[in-house]
């Protein structure tokens, strides 16, 4: 089951998400990181920060899903910030060395501060 949420404020657009995400729940992931990112570039310099802290099951659609949202980011202009702290998370982003491409936090606090691990 997956839980996902996205909300703005006015210095980032923070999109929650609960639950496993894979290759049957990555839609609706899919579809949330599309509306931040959009959210996201109507003001300038409002990141995108995907809090990944309750996500129990991140597989290769997941890594794919936040892979798309990081490039989409970047060629916008916006900057994309992914909060996890187990290794659920930061195990198949380890294992794939995308943790040399994302921008990674171990709080919610830190990722909108930007002081990384």
């Amino acid at each position: 089951m997956l839980a996902v949420e996205h909300e703005a404020h006015n210095d980032a657009v923070i999109v929650s998400v609960k639950g496993d995400v894979d290759s049957s729940t990555v839609g609706e992931l899919a579809a949330h990181l599309t509306t931040a990112l959009r959210l996201a570039s109507a003001q300038p310099a409002r990141p995108v920060v995907i809090d990944l802290q309750a996500v129990d099951f991140f597989g290769s659609a997941a890594l794919n899903a936040v892979l798309d949202c990081h490039e989409g980011g970047k060629a916008d202009g916006t900057s994309v910030r992914l909060v996890a702290d187990h290794d659920q998370v930061l195990r198949p982003i380890q294992v794939t060395e995308l943790d040399r491409v994302f921008d990674i936090y171990p709080t919610l606090s830190a990722a909108l501060q930007r002081r990384r691990r």
